[in-house]
């Protein structure tokens, strides 16, 4: 996004790209159905979330669109002094656990498909861990 159009103070900045996004995924990037850059003041050690949106009813019997169904990701921004140590980070290593968790989403039987799913990368001074929520 060029600099022009960013929604983000000043002070923050996004570690990863589409481009990111895309040279990982590859093909797999067809079941991406949201990715979002966050323009908030991020969510603390969160770097990067995905999440496989299930095709459950939310409200009385009205379903979620299938068009919605699938993977959705999250780029959350960090301070920008810190964007090329976490970008380095999130590029060598979480990247290809983002590819993982998208190959056996992707691969999953129906009861895991049927439920909703979290995964979230924190990045806490330059140690990167990641797990599923609920």
């Amino acid at each position: 996004m060029s600099a022009r159009n960013r929604r983000l103070a000043r002070h923050l900045a996004w570690p990863l790209t589409t481009t990111d996004i895309n040279e990982c995924l590859g093909p797999h990037m067809t079941h991406v159905r949201d990715l979002q850059f966050l323009t908030g003041h991020g969510s603390a050690t969160i770097v990067l979330g995905a999440q496989w949106v299930a095709p459950l009813s939310r409200t009385y019997g009205r379903g979620i669109h299938p068009d919605s169904v699938g993977i959705s990701i999250d780029v959350h921004p960090v301070d920008a002094t810190a964007r090329a140590a976490a970008r380095a980070v999130l590029r060598t290593r979480a990247l290809p656990q983002l590819h993982a968790w998208v190959t056996r989403a992707l691969a999953a039987d129906e009861t895991w498909r049927l439920t909703p799913h979290r995964h979230y990368w924190r990045l806490t001074d330059g140690h990167l861990t990641h797990g599923d929520e609920e």
